[in-house]
């Protein structure tokens, strides 16, 4: 359905699952759980898995907060997408990773909701892409110091939110792990 022609493989992103990152997440340990159980599907169907990286004054690249955290990891033939703005399209190599591939569908994972995560579904959305995102495989830290609303809410609202998302021509869903359906790729 997605409006990209001749692209019909899915992809799962793992957006910045990274140590700084995912170091007071919510629900931390379930998420990351659910993204290993995800990747582990993916590469059983044949389905590219494209891990993304964030960068940035506060978490420079290679360092030890940049690091995805250990219990997901990368193939050496997997891409990694480095990005320093939110939306993991945004002057990255991350669409052309996607056309090699032939994808015109993604599973999205990661953190933070608010903030990557968003800017990445309305990202991918805008290029034509479908978008599934993973109910229980995305997360965000604690930011009510600054006003926001609690983490578990961000989640909640995204999910809702993200479920009546649409544009034409192209799909988008929420779905709990447990109901990621990865074809095997041809």
């Amino acid at each position: 359905m997605t409006t990209l022609t001749d692209r019909p493989a899915t992809a799962l992103l793992v957006v910045d699952v990274q140590q700084d990152v995912m170091e007071a997440a919510q629900d931390r340990d379930a998420v990351i759980g659910n993204i290993v159980g995800l990747v582990d599907r993916a590469r059983a169907k044949d389905v590219s898995v494209v891990f993304v990286a964030h960068a940035d004054e506060g978490m420079p690249r290679d360092s030890d907060a940049w690091q995805y955290v250990p219990e997901v990891q990368r193939r050496d033939d997997e891409p990694l997408v480095h990005k320093g703005y939110g939306d993991s399209f945004e002057d990255t190599d991350l669409e052309d990773v996607l056309a090699e591939r032939g994808v015109g569908r993604l599973v999205v994972t990661g953190a933070a909701t608010d903030a990557c995560i968003r800017s990445t579904l309305h990202g991918a959305l805008a290029r034509g892409y479908d978008v599934t995102l993973v109910a229980d495989a995305h997360t965000t830290q604690d930011t009510t110091e600054w006003g926001n609303i609690a983490p578990a809410d961000i989640i909640t609202f995204t999910n809702l939110y993200w479920g009546f998302t649409g544009a034409p021509g192209r799909a988008t869903a929420v779905v709990p792990t447990a109901e990621v359906a990865f074809a095997p790729q041809s």
